[in-house]
């Protein structure tokens, strides 16, 4: 399997290196966060030669010996360098039993830059300030964007490659398959055998049913406005029990492994968040075809997922946008930045390049708007209103 460099995550951990605080690469399992570490740590070593760098990967049987944290902590404190710079570099970390001990004595010692992965199940975001007592600092990565798809493949035209990775999305480890059900079984048993595995683990859920159900709702009704009594009454319907309480922790739950990402509702006009309804969107695509199957599929959707993760990818806040009833697909914000988006599958029929104009227009600040569509074609405006093709959108670097 090929390997690329993923300049844009090297550059962050670069940013943050020799910081006092611990780094946490997050995102959805397979996404590509042990090997963005072994590229970093070459370049650390590139860049220092004299630097000392200590790396576990607990995937690998040599390092089973360490699967306790004192001894895990022994295996540190034995290979420091006195005089040296001394990174750690620790991966799948939570299959050392009580790993927060040893990784709270060691930052606490002042004399190591570390970064860990592991399952997120174990490590969300959400536990990081009870599982550290130190400062931590989370890099999220993302599976493959269109870009970093291209340089894979080595594709130059966008709209050869957008074709082909609207279909086999960005999950690395799929690429080595040659067939679409080879790849869409990799994908599926990556969600179920390792994302939701690993949620029934830490939290002893008992109605796996349920649980597999919600996460199944949530990819048919991508960019849906959500709430967990919808989501109840839905599965009621089918047949599953499970209560509104219940539902709202499995949405927490598949949120917290980087599965889906929530977005809130922002007030356009109020410039309030609102507190009805969320929108939930799928880590990559290609879970939704591998779960759901590839006939019928509403694309519209399946591109407004692409471009929602694309926007995370660039750094931004979004939030789906709400203005006298009138919904706007994004509103994205990164420092002072500010954008609002609507995608579309096609924009060829006037009805449908109106009706998507509308919510832009009705806008009355002056930060930009785009709608970001299948055209084929270069980039134009249209009563202020940037319209891009979906394809070349995604392509870029920024």
């Amino acid at each position: 399997m090929r390997l690329i460099r993923r300049e844009a995550y090297l550059s962050r951990l670069a940013e943050v290196e020799g910081t006092p605080d611990v780094k946490v690469v997050t995102g959805v399992r397979r996404c590509g966060k042990s090997k963005l570490l072994e590229e970093f740590a070459r370049d650390v070593c590139e860049r220092d030669p004299s630097a000392n760098v200590i790396q576990v990967n607990f995937n690998l049987a040599e390092f089973e010996p360490l699967m306790e944290w004192r001894a895990l902590h022994e295996y540190i404190e034995a290979r420091y360098a006195e005089g040296a710079a001394n990174y750690i570099i620790i991966d799948e970390v939570q299959m050392c039993e009580g790993f927060e001990r040893a990784v709270n004595s060691l930052h606490a010692s002042e004399r190591y830059d570390i970064y860990l992965t592991g399952s997120n199940a174990f490590l969300m975001s959400s536990d990081l300030a009870t599982l550290f007592t130190g400062r931590t600092f989370s890099v999220p990565v993302y599976p493959f964007s269109l870009s970093e798809f291209m340089e894979y493949y080595e594709l130059e035209d966008p709209g050869e490659a957008f074709e082909r990775y609207a279909l086999e999305g960005g999950m690395p480890g799929s690429y080595a398959y040659r067939t679409d059900e080879a790849r869409y079984s990799y994908v599926a048993d990556v969600f179920d055998t390792l994302i939701v595995r690993d949620i029934r683990q830490k939290h002893g859920i008992r109605n796996v049913d349920a649980l597999d159900r919600v996460a199944d709702f949530l990819m048919d009704n991508v960019s849906n406005v959500t709430s967990a009594k919808s989501v109840a009454d839905s599965l009621g319907a089918m047949g599953s029990k499970a209560d509104d309480k219940t539902v709202g922790s499995y949405l927490g739950y598949l949120c917290d492994a980087f599965a889906f990402y929530k977005m809130r509702r922002y007030d356009t006009r109020g410039k309030r968040y609102l507190s009805s309804g969320n929108k939930y969107y799928l880590a990559d695509h290609s879970f939704r075809y591998a779960k759901l199957g590839t006939r019928n599929m509403d694309y519209g959707r399946v591109y407004e997922n692409m471009v929602a993760i694309e926007l995370m990818r660039r750094g931004y806040e979004v939030y789906a946008g709400m203005l006298y009833e009138k919904e706007i697909d994004f509103v994205a914000m990164r420092r002072s930045e500010k954008v609002y988006i609507q995608v579309s599958d096609s924009i060829s029929d006037s009805a449908t390049f109106e009706r998507e104009c509308a919510p832009l227009l009705a806008v009355r600040d002056a930060y930009p708007k785009l709608i970001i569509a299948n055209t084929h074609h270069g980039t134009y405006t249209y009563e202020g209103i940037e319209v891009h093709d979906l394809a070349t959108w995604l392509a870029a670097s920024e």
